[in-house]
């Protein structure tokens, strides 16, 4: 009769013990994970803060000079957008908040915060997401320096999901910062972006950098508002590096003012398969110099 007793004390022991531990654990996992530290976000803050220091800076205004010769649309978005006579740029910062993304076909739509750099003097882009998986922190970040593509997923601040990269990566890197160009608008006065007029509303641009080139095609309204970028030479890619050519377009729209310059607010991304379109990036996000 004792000895039962005592196996029933040492049970419940057992269990307190057990559960102490397990609230422990979920005590240290709880403030690790709000712990405002993140080493992807370290390296992404290094990378662009030594980006912006090697950069040289712009200097001088843009005018009707540097324009005449780029296709009419083009130059109708420069006036309209009010750049004539303000400052160039030699990098832009874009901040966008709770946007919807799909990683690909039959995945969930996340909610991400998403914050890249755009740089003028090479095709180089930066970008970092922060979000989270059924309450675990998520982080990505997409780097495209020299020439060179790569995309991480980590997932707890420890564990990496996906690093990605490769020459069909390095391609749709490229014509990302193609698509936009317009976003920083002296990167479309650079010797490395080509134009070729079509009509009213459209042009063409190619880009070539790093022994690479990649084209797409611009859409404009009357008034001067760029409504979007396709191309063909955007490579869609997967997490486990799986690679499927498909139409890619890059939406823009909801033109705002700010500081007398006018600039897009509303930003998607659109894959155009065969069986439908796919909005994988559809956000609103505000473009700083």
């Amino acid at each position: 009769m004792e000895w039962g007793i005592d196996m029933k004390k040492r049970s419940k022991k057992k269990i307190y013990v057990f559960i102490g531990v397990l609230f422990s654990i979920l005590g240290f996992v709880t403030v690790f994970f709000n712990v405002p530290y993140s080493k992807v976000k370290a390296e992404f803050t290094g990378i662009t803060g030594g980006l912006l220091t090697k950069t040289a800076g712009e200097s001088g205004e843009f005018s009707e000079e540097d324009i005449a010769d780029l296709p009419l649309p083009v130059q109708k978005y420069f006036r309209y957008c009010g750049y004539i006579g303000s400052s160039k740029m030699s990098s832009i910062k874009v901040e966008y908040r709770d946007v919807d993304f799909l990683f690909g076909k039959d995945k969930s739509t996340m909610k991400i915060d998403y914050t890249q750099y755009n740089y003028v003097e090479k095709p180089i882009r930066i970008a970092y997401i922060d979000s989270s998986m059924y309450g675990i922190p998520f982080e990505g970040l997409d780097t495209y320096i020299e020439g060179n593509a790569s995309m991480k997923g980590v997932i707890a601040k420890l564990f990496t999901l996906f690093n990605q990269s490769g020459e069909v990566m390095d391609k749709a890197s490229l014509v990302t910062c193609l698509s936009e160009c317009l976003l920083i608008p002296n990167v479309a006065l650079q010797d490395y972006v080509i134009w070729q007029e079509i009509d009213n509303v459209h042009a063409k641009a190619t880009i070539s950098y790093y022994d690479i080139s990649a084209s797409g095609i611009f859409t404009f309204n009357e008034q001067g508002e760029m409504l979007s970028f396709t191309t063909y030479d955007r490579a869609a890619v997967s997490a486990d590096g799986r690679s499927e050519n498909v139409k890619w377009s890059a939406v823009f729209g909801e033109y705002e003012e700010t500081d007398s310059i006018k600039k897009p607010t509303a930003f998607q991304a659109i894959w155009h398969y065969d069986d439908g379109d796919l909005v994988y990036f559809d956000g609103k996000g505000t473009i700083n110099d």
